[in-house]
């Protein structure tokens, strides 16, 4: 599998979103993954990736 490259940045804006899902990434094989519900199947997804495990996310 390709490594894909990781683009930095402070800041991400995104309008006209449905929602989202707090989840950890969890092994799989030599890689990794994160589960979300397959209503999803087919839809471009985000993941944001953040620097500290003590961050939280307010709702």
């Amino acid at each position: 599998m390709k490594k894909v490259p990781m683009n930095s940045s402070n800041e991400l804006t995104v309008k006209n979103i449905e929602g989202f899902y707090v989840r950890k990434v969890t092994p799989f094989g030599t890689s990794a993954k994160v589960d979300c519900p397959k209503e999803h199947l087919g839809k471009t997804v985000f993941l944001v990736v953040t620097s500290n495990e003590s961050e939280s996310v307010s709702l």
